[in-house]
């Protein structure tokens, strides 16, 4: 099964138990997927996170409701899961320009939000810029943090970009490469697979160190983390700052994949920093696949 058919079974899920008191994580689990991939694949490939589909969608029925019964206000916010009335009133007026008290009292303004459909769309011949490559397992000595999943839900959390400035502020970054191999000058961006049912996820900078490394000599807060022998695709990032490594995921979902044939592997995925190189480019994203 694609990954199209994949989110249209999770769309037709959420759709089903609209009135239900689930959110994106109750979808994934429906389809076997992490939330951590769900939420991401959901997104690259709607554009949109599957909580904000899950919250429009409801505002929007809310609406209807409110335009052509005599329902109560108060009814609706709890019909539709809403913490409290004051919560589902701005929320309404954000998303559809016109409090609920103005829609009863005659207003007609209101926003429809129909559900998705997912399909597989064909556009213009645009080369997709890849390569492919296997990697024996790997090494690392790493400095983890534990991140809560919900941070994917929020667009305008910089927690992990918070996390490589700390690292650099604090000279942890710095302490880190100095057990790096001579001559090697890559600083990697690991992101631990989830698996179902999970509430958080472990990002870790790291260096490559040798099979042989003595661990004994890491720096307290640094630990070992090995990823075992995996085939990738590798796209190259480049701009300025993390819009890049978004759009690289969002080819990878909306292009490589439906085209390929492959599919994504429960295994870490990778960024790839260079100290010296081509100064356009920020780094390179290794997703595993088979």
């Amino acid at each position: 099964m694609t990954g199209y058919e994949t989110l249209q079974r999770a769309v037709e899920y959420i759709e089903a138990h609209m009135l239900d008191n689930i959110t994106y994580v109750d979808a994934a689990n429906h389809v076997n997927m992490s939330p951590y991939e769900f939420h991401r694949t959901f997104r690259f490939i709607s554009g949109i996170t599957p909580g904000t589909y899950i919250r429009n969608r409801r505002l929007s029925l809310a609406g209807q409701e409110l335009l052509y019964t005599d329902v109560k206000v108060t009814d609706l916010a709890m019909k539709y899961w809403f913490d409290s009335v004051d919560g589902f009133t701005k929320a309404f007026s954000r998303f559809h320009g016109i409090t609920p008290s103005a829609v009863k009292a005659g207003g007609r303004s209101l926003a429809m939000y129909n559900p998705l459909s997912i399909r597989v769309t064909m556009e213009g011949a645009t080369p997709i810029r890849y390569r492919m490559t296997e990697q024996k397992t790997v090494t690392f000595l790493a400095i983890p943090r534990s991140f809560s999943v919900d941070i994917i839900e929020d667009d305008d959390d910089h927690s992990i970009s918070d996390f490589w400035g700390e690292c650099i502020s604090n000279n942890k970054l710095d302490l880190l490469k100095s057990f790096r191999e001579k001559n090697d000058d890559r600083v990697f961006g690991l992101c631990s697979e989830l698996k179902e049912n999970s509430t958080s996820f472990v990002y870790a900078l790291a260096v490559a160190v040798p099979d042989d490394f003595d661990f004994r000599q890491a720096p307290e807060g640094f630990t070992k983390w090995e990823v075992g022998k995996s085939r990738y695709v590798v796209f190259n990032c480049y701009g300025k700052d993390g819009d890049c490594i978004s759009k690289a995921w969002e080819n990878y979902y909306q292009n490589f994949l439906p085209q390929s044939g492959l599919e994504s592997k429960v295994s870490p995925d990778f960024e790839v920093y260079f100290d010296n190189g081509n100064p356009d480019l920020m780094c390179e994203l290794w997703i595993p696949v088979v």
